[in-house]
């Protein structure tokens, strides 16, 4: 096992009416701006009920909140924070929005010239708003780690800080019932590719957080399809564990003190960047093809993949591996979620704008070994076709 540091303080509200949780995980003095996305919330409920919890606080609001939140968008937060005087972000919905509640909240004290230097020149953040979350679409785990995705004219790029960690997280199943199949398909997707990222590599002996790692891919294919199917969409049980493990997929416990990948994300980013494909549908087309192309040097991690989570157990290892693809497409599918480029309309005549947009964006060395370059990235998307 790799050394590590390890610290996770986001306090996690976890289950059925827990929203007013927030009332009090928000100083009372404390001057709110919440923040969420094109006012789903206000149909199934959450925003009343939050509303509610911050019925003795002064608070604002700010929406319009993308799914891929822009710059250009989030920066219309930064004028009701100077004249508001806001001193606390509540991000209210999915990762999109939480992802823009980080951004928002780091611009606001920014010291440098242009915000956007925070992602295109990874400025340092040196201070940033405090942040609560309540989460409405278990996906990218955002509401209990340091990380965010803003698109910038077609660029779409991370960055990463402890100092936009949510405080604390509300997490309601409930308030998924509401979701489209899309939504859902996409969230476990997205879920089960943040763990397979920081899994599947190589081995450094990391059997914790393996097993965790196993645990949650396993669960996320037993109860994935369950919340698409209509006699147990509705059940609660299914929700919880589907949100449980979104948020235990990102928020750093699997991946302390074991090698990661990330090669998936960052072809994908260029997917949505180019083309604006849902990110969980860029990387479940994009995945396979690394599973693929990268099958050697991921032979003893696939190998341990197949027997453990798919419980493949006969046949050559070859054999074991290409079923074990196999069943990953085949859940893909499942999630109602494309696995090809032809799927999404694309093709090879494509793949020459996502190889400049990689180069562009410096992703020349990806993967676990910093090996895949963009040759190899030119590899996987001609797999993926």
């Amino acid at each position: 096992m790799l050394n590590f540091d390890f610290q996770n303080p986001t306090r996690i509200h976890f289950g059925e009416a827990q929203i007013k949780a927030l009332s009090k995980g928000i100083p009372l003095n404390a001057r709110v701006l919440l923040v969420y996305g094109g006012g789903s919330i206000k149909g199934n409920g959450v925003y009343q009920q939050v509303i509610d919890a911050l019925g003795e606080h002064t608070w604002f609001e700010f929406s319009g909140i993308e799914p891929n939140p822009t710059y250009n968008t989030l920066m219309k937060a930064q004028e009701i924070i100077k004249t508001q005087k806001i001193d606390y972000i509540l991000a209210v919905g999915g990762g999109s929005v939480v992802d823009g509640a980080k951004f928002i909240a780091a611009a606001a004290l920014f010291e440098g010239d242009d915000p956007w230097d925070i992602l295109a020149k990874n400025h340092p953040i040196t201070k940033a708003l405090p942040i609560g979350a309540v989460l409405t679409l278990p996906a990218t785990g955002s509401e209990s780690n340091g990380n965010s995705v803003v698109t910038r004219e077609g660029n779409k790029l991370p960055f990463s800080s402890p100092l936009v960690r949510p405080l604390f997280a509300v997490l309601d199943p409930s308030v998924t019932l509401s979701l489209s199949d899309r939504q859902i398909g996409n969230g476990v997707v997205d879920a089960f590719v943040h763990t397979i990222e920081q899994y599947l590599t190589y081995n450094v002996n990391g059997k914790v957080q393996d097993r965790f790692s196993e645990g949650l891919l396993q669960t996320l294919i037993e109860e994935g399809p369950k919340a698409l199917a209509p006699d147990t969409k509705d059940d609660l049980e299914v929700r919880a564990n589907i949100m449980w493990s979104a948020t235990m997929a990102l928020n750093g416990l699997i991946g302390a003190g074991v090698p990661q990948d990330w090669s998936t994300h960052m072809i994908g980013h260029e997917l949505t960047g180019a083309f604006g494909i849902d990110h969980a549908r860029t990387l479940s087309i994009v995945l396979p093809a690394v599973m693929k192309v990268r099958r050697e040097q991921k032979r003893e991690k696939l190998l341990q993949y197949a027997t453990r989570v798919w419980h493949i157990n006969e046949g050559d290892d070859n054999a074991r591996i290409d079923q074990a693809i196999r069943l990953t497409e085949d859940f893909f599918k499942q999630m109602q979620v494309p696995i090809r480029l032809s799927d999404v309309d694309l093709g090879g005549d494509d793949i020459d704008l996502l190889i400049d947009r990689l180069k562009q964006h410096g992703m020349t060395e990806l993967g676990e070994h910093g090996d895949i370059t963009i040759d190899i990235s030119r590899e996987i998307l001609t797999q993926a076709v």
